[in-house]
């Protein structure tokens, strides 16, 4: 048990005798007590993962939108002729 010889749980037993005493069964009791609402604390954990493991996926696929508006801004025109480059205006510098 738990890779334990008999020997090593003969000596685990006379310690727990030493330290709980006449105890000892009342500890016993309620370390058994609390192993037991362990497993089912598991046991309820592991149920509730292979419940939502085993539930098919709630996806739901739409149609595409053809309901879409037209872009309402102007479409871009390129210019009908070349820029021309006008002479800077002349500076009055005032000395």
């Amino acid at each position: 048990m738990f890779g334990l010889s008999p020997m090593e749980l003969m000596i685990i037993g006379v310690v727990a005798v030493l330290l709980f005493g006449s105890r000892l069964p009342g500890v016993a009791r309620s370390l058994g007590k609390s192993m037991t609402e362990f497993k089912k604390g598991l046991h309820g954990i592991e149920e509730d993962t292979n419940i939502a493991s085993s539930r098919p996926s709630t996806r739901v696929n739409y149609a595409p939108a053809d309901d879409r508006e037209e872009s309402t801004a102007p479409k871009f025109e390129p210019p009908t002729s070349e820029p021309t480059v006008s002479e800077p205006a002349e500076r009055h510098v005032e000395a």
